[in-house]
């Protein structure tokens, strides 16, 4: 599962460190830990999701759901 992964992956990250100086500082190592594991696994591809046809699906869904939810932008 890769949540569970991440979440080790941040716990492995956060048990050398006896203490934080602050919740700023726990923050930032896992915001830092979630983009290196993005990084990582971007490039990887669902099987069925990489067809074209699949991915101009999903984004034309992608669309409608998500430019109804922006409001609009103040003039």
């Amino acid at each position: 599962n890769p949540i569970e992964r991440m979440n080790k992956e941040i716990r492995k990250r956060l048990k050398p460190m006896n203490s934080l100086t602050n919740m700023d500082a726990a923050e930032k190592i896992v915001y830092l830990e979630a983009t290196a594991y993005n990084e990582r696994f971007a490039e990887r591809v669902v099987p069925g999701f990489g067809m074209d046809t699949v991915k101009k699906e999903l984004s034309k869904l992608f669309d409608e759901r998500y430019s109804m939810a922006v409001p609009p932008a103040a003039e």
